[in-house]
């Protein structure tokens, strides 16, 4: 199964994160497939940059995210946009038929 997750990076006592996606038997800072932004809890407010395409199509051919990285996709507004897409196709269906 592929994750999205989180890899941490940055000094002791100065986590900075990436957003990846992993095969979900890889280690936490280990291999990864593609990144899609990253997450720096250090600054106030904490800054979240996400790629949006690059999440919509992981998530569309079945990429399951984290908790945490399900929150910070939220915070992007990438989940938003996948329920917009579902509903928007999901209606064109109904009218079509």
């Amino acid at each position: 199964m592929v994750k999205i997750r989180l890899r941490r990076m940055g000094a002791k006592k100065h986590p900075f994160y990436r957003v990846v996606v992993a095969d979900a038997q890889s280690p936490r800072d280990g291999r990864y497939i593609e990144e899609l932004g990253y997450y720096d809890p250090t600054k106030n407010p904490a800054v979240v940059h996400i790629d949006v395409e690059k999440a919509m199509r992981w998530l569309s051919n079945g990429a399951q995210p984290t908790d945490t990285a399900r929150s910070l996709l939220r915070q992007a507004g990438v989940l938003k946009r996948m329920h917009e897409m579902r509903q928007a196709a999901r209606g064109g269906e109904e009218a079509g038929a």
